[in-house]
């Protein structure tokens, strides 16, 4: 099972050989990480802050400190609107400025609930969020971490990114890495795809809805459509086209039936899911 508990303010063989990063291409490790030292059991809690004891007199009793909720300093400003449901147990976030206009989702698995990627910090969101069960955070890139660390103070679950960009994360509690894959539970399978960015990853969620949710790996070309766009921030394009072709060897045949991009979906013209999947990726150079 999925473990369950309740931002950052953002501003291996083949699956391992292939997806090996080489020097010059390597990104920078996190505070405190000697180069070549392994970060994926990293946990990097904030900061405490230290309370100040008060007294003015001896004669005078001071008052307790007063205690703060976890959501207590973190109300979002703007109301927002709710995710729009897509599938069963499937919901699709309004875009996302944080994120570059980027799409987040809510699934809800037989194996567990998890958010993938950081919609925009809102109280419909929020409220939305609270009223589901408990779940985890997944990011498939630093284009979708958003305001993690403030959803994660105010809802209490875990984080889970790829150890290549966990050091984006400074102040994030309770964050977990993985390296080149991950079973979260029978049917739920994160696969790093490094290109778009260095830990850009992919999560497949097999069985129903047979979901493959790729982040910025391919975004929405038009109704039905989409491919590998990179932009001025795009980390590889040799490692994203050598992604592409790892990915369509280690997905099961004939999966996915759907694609949930992690950008944004204008172009696909009111409509949420890309499909077919899998004749969308065959189809791919």
């Amino acid at each position: 099972m999925v473990p369950m508990p309740e931002q950052s303010d953002a501003t291996g063989s083949e699956v391992g050989a292939e997806f090996d990063l080489d020097q010059d291409a390597k990104p920078g490790l996190g505070p405190g990480c000697a180069a070549g030292e392994p970060s994926s059991s990293l946990t990097r809690p904030s900061a405490v802050a230290t309370a100040q004891a008060e007294s003015s007199s001896p004669a005078k009793t001071s008052s307790p400190a007063k205690t703060n909720s976890l959501a207590e300093g973190t109300a979002p400003a703007e109301a927002g609107r709710p995710p729009q449901q897509v599938l069963d147990g499937l919901w699709a976030f309004a875009p996302n400025r944080d994120c570059q206009g980027g799409t987040a989702w809510w699934l809800e698995h037989a194996e567990g609930a998890l958010l993938i990627d950081c919609p925009a910090y809102t109280a419909a969101n929020l409220a939305f969020l609270r009223g589901r069960p408990a779940g985890m955070l997944v990011l498939t890139s630093r284009e979708g971490h958003g305001r993690t660390r403030r959803f994660q103070e105010a809802l209490g679950w875990p984080v889970l990114v790829q150890e290549q960009e966990a050091y984006l994360l400074p102040g994030v509690q309770q964050l977990q890495t993985f390296g080149e894959e991950r079973d979260l539970a029978p049917g739920l399978r994160l696969l790093w795809t490094p290109g778009p960015t260095p830990g850009a990853c992919v999560l497949h969620a097999s069985g129903e809805p047979d979901v493959l949710f790729c982040g910025r790996l391919l975004s929405p070309t038009g109704p039905g459509a989409a491919a590998p766009l990179p932009t001025a921030r795009s980390f590889h394009w040799g490692r994203w086209q050598r992604s592409l072709k790892t990915l369509k060897a280690l997905l099961p045949k004939g999966s996915p039936r759907w694609i949930a991009s992690g950008a944004g979906l204008g172009a696909l013209a009111g409509e949420k899911l890309i499909g077919p999947g899998r004749p969308l990726l065959d189809g791919l150079e």
